[in-house]
């Protein structure tokens, strides 16, 4: 398993813009698939978006396409979610997780490590 830990996580007004990362401890941060996932009080854990090991792939919920980017660096073993004009919908818990089998998938299950979230608060 991959130790994964996020930050960036914070309290913004509805339209401002959060970036969060997701520092991976491995020397093979290239094998692995990587995912943000989401959860607000008393709901499931949500797919937000994915990357391949190449970052040449990446997928996104519904909702979250055209404000929400996500990246990787592989020299820094770091993944990125650049989240832009956010929305109080959007106020959850943020997870990063790695699946090793290298697919981007949108079921949690599929994941093999986590992280231990970070708190995203958007106020309207």
């Amino acid at each position: 398993q991959v130790q994964l830990v996020e930050s960036g996580g914070g309290l913004v007004q509805a339209g401002g813009s959060l970036r969060l990362s997701c520092a991976a401890s491995t020397r093979t941060f290239s094998m692995y698939a990587m995912g943000w996932f989401r959860q607000a009080p008393g709901q499931e854990r949500e797919f937000v978006s994915g990357i391949s090991r190449s970052g040449g792939y990446t997928n996104y919920r519904e909702s979250v396409k055209g404000r929400f980017t996500i990246s990787r660096d592989t020299a820094k073993t770091t993944v990125y979610l650049q989240m832009n004009n956010l929305k109080p919908e959007d106020t959850a818990v943020y997870y990063c997780a790695a699946n090793a089998a290298g697919k981007v998938l949108v079921a949690p299950h599929k994941y093999d490590s986590w992280g231990q979230g970070t708190q995203v608060t958007v106020s309207s």
